[in-house]
């Protein structure tokens, strides 16, 4: 194994790992329906509270976020995917908790977690990384993928069926058949390729390209399109799906109970959006530093460079809900005739 803090001219060991608590749950999209309050369906977000149904491209978040739910305080960026429902036998819909992943059991409320690596796990592979700038946003995925030979397209986006929060590998295009005893982690993998000009796509990810494989192996160089190799971000959410193993909660038939807010229960459509708001050249030094997951934290560690908060602050982090309507027990919420239409 590479030496995690090895030192060569122009050679970084450097890896984000880190938690992230839940900022809110509601109907907003401000990079896919910018200024639609509902929009199309639920997503859980973390990150800044600069977060609303309208944050364009000339918006600095890192500047107008005043806090943070992610560990690192200088992390005012958002993150969101759609929400996971449980789908009861009596027709009504719950939405399934969330919990830390591993390490991150000290305070975390729900949320993810979220990576920045470089060419690969381990380093840049003698290339410069360079952070996003202000503005930038991009998603993977799509929540109108219907089919798996579409999900087969998105390498980075996968399921793995828990079987305690340390299993990793067995990842699956769909949902898990059978309940799962840690729950279901849902994988987010985004592309790290970007052209050098737009902060945005009409599709919001033609700007970039990706060249990884799929988990945190090597990535193939940047094509002469896409010439900058920026941070590898990735997002792991932990879907305590356990709390509904017991199948006589699941339908008769006996398939599987679970669905994407989407309306999809198949899995194909999960997907996520990213939006850059880390303040001024914070994510640019971590990325030039050898530090690598919490020996990131500044005072903490020699190879220290990013500053932290504590639990508590992450927690204290809070936007109001803009959408008045309800996200869980809905049987009659407006998410329900969007699921029965799916049906």
């Amino acid at each position: 194994m590479k030496s995690l803090f090895l030192a060569l001219p122009g050679l970084a060991h450097a890896a984000l790992r880190f938690g992230c608590s839940t900022l809110t749950i509601e109907r907003l999209d401000p990079v896919v329906e910018p200024g639609n309050n509902p929009s199309a369906h639920v997503h859980q977000v973390v990150g800044g509270n600069a977060f609303n149904a309208t944050v364009d491209t000339s918006v600095d978040v890192g500047n107008r976020a005043t806090c943070t739910t992610c560990i690192f305080s200088e992390d005012k960026s958002n993150y969101w995917t759609a929400t996971l429902y449980f789908r009861a036998r009596n027709g009504s819909y719950h939405k399934v908790p969330q919990y830390p992943n591993a390490v991150f059991h000290d305070g975390q409320v729900g949320g993810m977690t979220i990576y920045y690596t470089q060419q690969d796990f381990w380093d840049n592979g003698n290339q410069k990384i360079t952070s996003f700038p202000p503005g930038f946003r991009m998603t993977v995925g799509s929540p109108t993928t219907e089919t798996r030979e579409q999900a087969q397209q998105y390498k980075g986006l996968r399921y793995t069926c828990l079987q305690d929060i340390l299993t990793r590998g067995s990842e699956t295009y769909d949902f898990p058949k059978q309940p799962c005893p840690a729950g279901i982690m849902a994988i987010h993998h985004f592309p790290a390729c970007w052209d050098g000009k737009n902060l945005d796509s009409p599709d919001h990810q033609s700007h970039m390209f990706l060249t990884g494989h799929g988990g945190f192996r090597v990535a193939d160089p940047c094509p002469a399109s896409h010439p900058v190799r920026m941070p590898q971000v990735a997002y792991e959410t932990m879907w305590d799906t356990s709390v509904f193993n017991d199948k006589d909660l699941w339908p008769e038939d006996g398939s599987q109970p679970f669905i994407w807010s989407t309306g999809d229960t198949k899995g194909y459509s999960t997907h996520a959006d990213y939006l850059f708001g880390w303040e001024g050249d914070s994510l640019q030094r971590a990325m030039d530093s050898n530090c690598f997951f919490q020996r990131c934290s500044l005072g903490k560690y020699p190879e220290g460079v990013l500053k932290v908060q504590t639990p508590e602050e992450q927690n204290a982090c809070k936007i109001e809900t803009t959408v008045k309507e309800p996200v869980d027990g809905c049987k009659f919420a407006p998410l329900q005739s969007l699921f029965e239409a799916k049906s």
